[in-house]
């Protein structure tokens, strides 16, 4: 920075901009995008998803499939008579081989065993290590009315449990329909 000790004979104007302003405005700016852009984001009601052509995935046979879903308004399980569809105030329902009901502690526990055996047939973690293609993976088959909270129980349990891979599985949507 220059100090002026005012030492010449003739006054000169001052062309130093003062920056002080220039910040506090960009600072206020930034506070404001910071607050703005979020809310704009979560705001959007409908978002259309092009479509596009799928390639039928190659699932290997180790692959885990889970569904998730939730209880109706009246508490009924998919199955059961009278079900009228997922609610998201309903319980989650997780089913394993999209088959088999089973609890959070289940889950964990036939997903550690299913795993633990494919890794004892490849021969051991380092098999698997060398051939990253023989990890299984999980897919997951979400309702479209199950709540996050039971998507992520879902995904929490079998990470847990040892699924480094987990992907989800959606119906294809016709374009001209």
């Amino acid at each position: 920075m220059a100090i002026s000790t005012g030492g010449g004979g003739a006054e000169k104007p001052m062309s130093d901009i003062n920056t002080t302003p220039l910040v506090d405005v960009m600072l206020v700016l930034l506070i404001i995008f910071l607050i703005a852009v979020p809310v704009a984001i979560q705001t959007i009601e409908k978002l259309k998803i092009p479509v596009i052509k799928s390639e039928e995935s190659k699932d290997k046979v180790e692959n885990l499939l889970l569904s998730v879903t939730t209880t109706d308004d009246s508490g009924r399980s998919a199955g059961e008579p009278g079900y009228q569809g997922a609610s998201r105030n309903g319980e989650c329902r997780v089913y394993f081989n999209n088959i088999t009901p089973v609890t959070s502690k289940e889950l964990y526990d036939q997903a550690f065993k299913r795993l633990d055996a494919i890794v004892k047939r490849a021969g051991g973690p380092e098999a698997l290590r060398d051939n990253p293609d023989l990890v299984p993976q999980v897919h997951i088959r979400g309702d479209v009315n199950a709540p996050w909270r039971c998507v992520a129980g879902a995904i929490y349990n079998v990470q847990i449990a040892g699924y480094p891979t987990v992907g989800f599985i959606s119906n294809p949507v016709d374009p001209n329909g």
